[in-house]
């Protein structure tokens, strides 16, 4: 077995990670979280919102998973979200031409149709089921499609990510933060996509959990405030240029920011934020780089935008999170398809006079004309040029309808005026989080098999063990009886609800051999046991064992909550825990 084998093998005996629909022969694309994988994932979102919510200030929101049509065609989804696809023309079966071709380019999701077409014509790529003939690459949109409401209803697509419910919030965010950039709204929740083809476990899914910050700041000040927490951090960057050498480069932040390999500091105070976090929750630093997407896979709205990649055992190089400068493509999309003004006012120190074109509708006469439309229609003749309204009659188009203005009851001119601030459209930087990778990369770099003398004995046996960061650690504290008595179980259970109370996520565990029940910990990565036996009745004190050393000291039981609270988020040292035995 290699070494994902080994991981998913663990998590389906163990409780973290089930095919989903097993009992009625399973379904590609989805999997069940088991009670330990489900604890798991909730210690690593809750580390992402101390981060983001917490610290960083940006508040959570939840929006609904359903969206009606409007918002993905302003998002673009609609109209282009989508895969190469191409059929085998023997067996039916459909793949994504990109993965095809992957090992014979580098960045195949950057190729047209056309050339996925030519590659995989030269270099003789069949059906990996059964080596038929590939029919031609064309586009399949990834959204699933809804009604909402009876009948044909009213069109609706499932979520293909977190996003779309923040940018469509943004008036009411603006006005939650008293219109100060930058503020930022974050979500987590499931999000959907209809993959073509989902091979990869728990890389590629069709549900699943995102983590994203929208962050708004001004177009014109993408400086960081606290970049100076993050300056001396060393990134392994695989920037456009270290990518055209084939060398990933460590690099402070500040020399990136300073180099313009970073576009600018804001951007790259969240890629370190990124790169903190991702170690937090036990990614290992030499299997992290972030890499810069090319100018040939760059979307067009984007200033620079980077991927942090997970180096795996199966799959190599894995995008877990994207972190880009969206510029302001996204509120302007928003705004142009509901034609609402999605912007900020930004109030200057003092007012300012500047020459300003002004469109004055005779509002007494538009009134009568347009009637409760009126104030719409003196709106979007204020948007328009002067040689738009140096017409006899001028269109307008407003909610969908077009109304027609005589130009004599519109007056316009250059004017000296007054102004005390400016409205702006903000630009997005967006840290876009997949859970779900994130969780099984973490499994894969906590996990070691080793030979290690059993408990007690000289001869060594194999130990399958989960070296978790403590504070992501599904379970933090086993406790132990030495032995099915009464006299042991009692006290044994009065420690487990002190350690709860205290608010550790504990497991009482009573059954078999304690050498077969420390295994069973390592095994899901529990950081410490406490083991309760005859001595503790004679003394109060208890054995503490650490998962990584399988050392052990003596404490007593008196205050041992709080030592083991301390052990489990780093305020002790496991040397000072107790007396070493």
């Amino acid at each position: 077995m290699d070494r994902y084998e080994q991981v998913i093998e663990l998590a389906k005996r163990r409780g973290f990670l089930w095919n989903s629909f097993e009992l009625y022969g399973g379904a590609a694309g989805f999997y069940d979280y088991g009670p330990l994988g489900s604890t798991l994932k909730r210690r690593i979102e809750q580390i992402w919102r101390e981060l983001y919510v917490i610290h960083e200030g940006f508040m959570e929101i939840e929006t609904p998973t359903i969206g009606i049509e409007d918002v993905f065609v302003a998002s673009g989804h609609v109209g282009g979200f989508s895969d190469p696809l191409c059929e085998c023309k023997e067996c039916g079966e459909a793949f994504r031409a990109d993965h095809l071709v992957d090992k014979i380019v580098e960045i195949a999701d950057a190729l047209s149709n056309e050339e996925l077409d030519r590659l995989i014509k030269e270099n003789n790529i069949g059906c990996p089921e059964c080596g038929g003939e590939l029919g031609e690459a064309y586009e399949f949109n990834l959204m699933f499609k809804t009604s909402i409401g009876p009948g044909t209803g009213r069109q609706g697509y499932m979520r293909p990510e977190t996003a779309q419910g923040m940018f469509v919030n943004f008036q009411r965010l603006s006005r939650y933060y008293r219109e100060k950039l930058p503020f930022g709204a974050t979500q987590i929740g499931k999000s959907y996509r209809n993959e073509i083809s989902p091979r990869q476990g728990v890389i590629r899914l069709r549900e699943f959990t995102q983590a994203e910050a929208e962050i708004f700041t001004h177009p014109k000040e993408k400086t960081h405030p606290n970049i100076g927490r993050f300056e001396d951090v060393t990134l392994n960057l695989y920037s456009d240029e270290a990518q055209q050498k084939g060398v990933i480069e460590q690099m402070a932040v500040r020399e990136a920011i300073d180099r313009k390999i970073i576009a600018h500091e804001f951007l790259a105070y969240h890629i370190a934020l990124t790169n903190n976090f991702l170690q937090r929750v036990g990614i290992a630093a030499d299997k992290l780089r972030f890499r810069q997407h090319q100018k040939d896979e760059m979307a067009h709205y984007a200033i620079d935008c980077w991927d942090a990649e997970i180096l795996t055992d199966r799959f190599g190089w894995i995008e877990v999170v994207g972190i880009a400068d969206r510029t302001d493509y996204d509120l302007m999309a928003h705004a142009k398809t509901s034609g609402t003004e999605l912007v900020v006012h930004i109030e200057y120190d003092e007012p300012k006079m500047i020459e300003q074109f002004v469109v004055k509708p005779n509002m007494a006469k538009m009134g009568p004309l347009f009637k409760g439309k009126a104030k719409a229609v003196a709106d979007a003749l204020k948007e328009l040029s002067s040689d738009e309204l140096d017409k006899e009659e001028i269109k307008v188009t407003v909610g969908g309808e077009e109304f027609t203005v005589p130009s004599e009851i519109i007056s316009y001119a250059q004017e000296t005026v007054k102004v005390s601030g400016e409205k702006i459209v903000p630009h997005v930087i967006e840290p876009s989080y997949g859970i779900d990778r994130i969780l099984y990369c973490t499994m894969e770099h906590a996990f070691e098999e080793e030979m290690v003398a059993a408990e007690g004995e000289e001869e060594e046996e194999e130990r399958i063990v989960l070296r978790f960061q403590n504070e992501v650690a599904p379970v933090q504290v086993a406790i132990l009886p030495l032995l099915t008595r009464e006299e042991l179980m009692d006290p044994a259970k009065q420690i487990a609800e002190k350690l709860r109370n205290r608010g550790l996520l504990v497991a009482y565990d009573d059954s078999r051999a304690i050498g077969r029940r420390y295994r069973r910990n390592d095994e899901i990565g529990t950081p410490y046991s406490i083991t309760i036996d005859y001595d503790t009745l004679e003394d109060n004190s208890v054995t503490i064992r650490d998962r990584d050393t399988m050392e052990q000291v003596r404490a007593p039981v008196d205050g041992i909550e709080d030592v083991i609270y301390d052990l489990v988020y780093g305020k002790k040292d496991f040397e000072t825990a107790g007396v070493k035995l």
